[in-house]
């Protein structure tokens, strides 16, 4: 691996302050401008000179460092001097992810005209296989429905491709993506480029790594697990039956901020963001079991900023790139150590500050002490008043009681109409009983 010493060595020369220095093409360097990219990432400033000179990159960066644009301006600038359709695969784990980097790659190449089509499960096979015969110049693709489209789809083959971005990788494998992955490998030209990314090298990434990288620099940002600088972080130790009173006082406490609030299911997710809701807040759930329409839906409605709350199961913890979560909430504590990394990633994003609160009870203290094993810091407690808190118990009560009705209504409508969209994702037909409870309660001491 001398190479990617050598490289190691140039230790991301801080001086670089722009992509141009970088070896980036004007039409790009605009491009990055226009997305309001300033100066270049550690990231981009280790990865995109090296992948300029046709190396192989295993690139280790946490959460929210800019890895997109490391793979994404390379890749369009071997494009401009080779135009070719069919140029690119990008693999990653997550739906939302793939549609996240192929809006980066449009926005980057809009100038340029680069299509690119995104392959995912939970959206209908014929549509994209019609976005396949138009012969995009970058797939996105999970592996998986990639795999279907490879097998099912009438004159769609990956031969002449010419670069093949692994993202994620750590996840895709952890998903269980390995046979997929190998099979996708076995497809496509031996003689391309490859980029494979990760937060965390494992033991499958090593061998995948052996598997498809020829002679790779090693683009290191962070090699141990760390919090970005500028994101404070902070504990409560609350009784786990006053969970939801103290997360009302937090989001008035902190009102005007965003916020990503992490539970650890689907149900909880739902079941928080009724009783929220029933308390006026604007909050919008996004978690496993809603369709694909509706998580994207969710997602949309959050990045506009006409909803501040986005609460979220870990399908939405990593990979998502939300520029403006002030406050991350974890409402329900992670029972692995390392997504408590990915979870708090999504705020302190490209040198902003943020604030990450997470709720230990009685029965969290061991998972809490591992994660401050692994980010090697105690974490402060966040001042509360508890007499304050505990005023807000009867209307939380009230709206809990209201949330488990609805949810319970939702539930029989589910049993009622199988082949029926289930429209009470975003539920905001909640409005009848929000009214009440509003209206029940004018004496009492307001939440806004």
């Amino acid at each position: 691996m001398a190479a990617g010493e050598e490289h190691g060595s140039v230790e991301a020369a801080p001086e670089t302050r722009s992509f141009k220095e970088l070896g980036v093409t004007d039409v790009l360097c605009e491009a990055c401008d226009q997305l309001g990219w300033k100066t270049p990432t550690k990231i981009q400033i280790e990865a995109v000179p090296v992948a300029l000179q046709g190396r192989d990159i295993i690139g280790l960066a946490e959460t929210g460092s800019g890895k997109t644009g490391a793979f994404a301006l390379p890749i369009l600038q071997a494009l401009l001097e080779t135009p070719q359709r069919f140029f690119a695969l990008v693999l990653t784990p997550t739906r939302e992810l793939a549609f996240q980097i192929s809006e980066q790659f449009e926005a980057l190449g809009s100038s340029i005209g680069v299509q690119s089509a995104v392959i995912v499960g939970g959206i209908d096979m014929m549509s994209q296989s019609l976005a396949l015969a138009k012969k995009p110049h970058v797939v996105i693709a999970t592996p998986g429905r990639l795999i279907d489209h490879l097998e099912n789809t009438k004159g769609f083959n990956l031969r002449a491709l010419k670069y093949l971005v692994m993202d994620e990788a750590d996840r895709i494998l952890n998903m269980d993506f390995e046979t997929e992955v190998d099979k996708i490998l076995k497809v496509i030209p031996r003689d391309r480029k490859t980029f494979l990314f990760s937060a965390t090298m494992t033991k499958k990434v090593q061998k995948l790594q052996r598997a498809a990288l020829k002679d790779p620099v090693k683009c290191a940002v962070s090699s141990k697990y760390q919090t970005v600088e500028k994101l404070q972080q902070y504990y409560i130790f609350i009784p786990s039956k006053f969970k939801d009173s103290y997360l009302v006082y937090i989001l008035n406490e902190l009102a005007g901020n965003s916020f990503m609030i992490f539970c650890s299911t689907c149900n909880n997710t739902q079941r928080t963001a009724l009783v929220l809701r029933n308390l006026g807040f604007t909050a919008i759930p996004l978690h496993g079991q809603m369709s694909q329409n509706k998580r994207l839906g969710s997602l949309n409605k959050f990045k506009a900023k006409t909803r501040s709350i986005l609460l979220a199961t870990d399908v939405a913890s990593r990979g998502l790139d939300i520029p403006h979560v002030d406050v991350v909430i974890n409402f329900d504590i992670p029972t692995h150590s390392k997504d408590y990394i990915h979870r708090v990633g999504r705020t302190a994003r490209a040198g902003r500050s943020g604030k990450s609160i997470t709720f230990v009870t009685q029965y969290d203290v061991e998972l809490f002490q591992r994660i401050e094993h692994l980010i090697g810091k105690k974490l402060p407690a966040f001042p509360t008043q508890e007499e304050e808190v505990m005023m807000l118990t009867e209307r939380v009560a009230e709206a809990q009681r209201f949330a488990r009705m609805e949810l319970r209504e939702q539930g029989e409508k589910k049993k009622r109409s199988r082949d029926e969209v289930n429209d009470n994702d975003d539920t905001e037909a909640a409005t009848g009983v929000r009214n009440k409870v509003a209206g029940g309660k004018k004496k009492k001491r307001k939440l806004h």
